[in-house]
């Protein structure tokens, strides 16, 4: 237990995390871009159309990765803000402050594209589905983190 404290204490210091995130960030927007436009490429033009949705499960490639990403960046904030109460470390909350938009970005892509998607599949843009409006409450949540910070 005393090496994982003092790994949280380390990696966790101001000073050794901006040095090496300093390090990371060109090389991480690199890849994001890379990787973003080799999916785009490959899921929006190189997949073939679905023979009962046609041409609108294209929009599927985009919306399924951004949910996936809206409910995963929440919850990584809520392990922060565990660590950040727990064991005090500062840069938690400054991931927490610097994540909240990314996610409130990632719910709104996820809830633009399904509407999108909704209109020729459901025959409307928004239905009061539990999914649909637990990803709404979720973009009021990360706004209210936002706000608060």
């Amino acid at each position: 237990m005393n090496r994982l404290y003092l790994f949280f204490h380390k990696t966790g210091s101001p000073p050794w995390f901006y040095k090496y995130s300093g390090y990371l960030i060109p090389w991480l927007w690199a890849g994001f871009l890379l990787l973003t436009a080799i999916g785009l490429y490959l899921g929006l033009l190189v997949a073939p159309a679905d023979y009962q949705q046609g041409e609108s499960v294209r929009i599927m490639y985009l919306h399924v990765p951004a949910a996936w990403m809206s409910m995963m960046i929440y919850g990584l904030m809520a392990i922060w803000g565990f660590i950040a109460l727990v064991w005090r470390i500062r840069i938690m909350e400054v991931l927490i402050i610097s994540s909240a938009p990314i996610g409130a970005a990632f719910t709104l892509i996820a809830l633009v594209s399904g509407s999108l998607w909704g209109r020729p599949t459901w025959g409307t843009y928004w239905v009061w589905d539990a999914r649909l409006t637990s990803e709404l409450v979720l973009l009021f949540l990360y706004f209210g983190v936002i706000a608060l910070y």
